[in-house]
């Protein structure tokens, strides 16, 4: 598969979450702020970059992770909104490229640039033994 031939510059997605405890600083580390930790916010990040180009893919494929330069802006306390964006700036044969954005109920609390591998399943798990 190709991601030249199906998937555009300008494709996005949008996902909204409602900071749980489990997803803060503290939660991870004791003794710190339970605020809205990186690697959480980072995950949404990924997770709407994928949506972005989800119904995109051929059966047997699907996109991994495989770049992120991501700056976290401000704390967000548990129990706020948190809205993430992705939008597709580059594509090449097998790597997709994201502008992706975080933002609380007040301000943007995230932006940076994604990355994402076009994986074929059955070869990858021919290869490593499966996902």
């Amino acid at each position: 598969m190709d991601a030249r031939d199906v998937i555009k510059v300008g494709m996005s997605a949008e996902r909204s979450l409602i900071v749980p405890p489990e997803r803060t600083v503290g939660h991870f580390v004791p003794g710190m702020p339970m605020v809205y930790a990186t690697p959480m916010m980072i995950l949404e990040m990924e997770l709407v970059s994928g949506d972005a180009i989800k119904s995109c893919l051929e059966p047997g494929w699907v996109t991994v992770g495989t770049e992120v330069d991501i700056r976290h802006l401000a704390a967000t306390p548990v129990g706020a909104t948190v809205r993430t964006l992705a939008r597709v700036v580059g594509v090449e044969r097998r790597v997709i490229r994201f502008e992706v954005e975080a933002f609380d109920d007040k301000r943007r609390i995230g932006e940076g640039r994604h990355a994402r591998g076009l994986v074929n399943i059955e070869a990858f798990t021919k290869q490593f033994g499966g996902i």
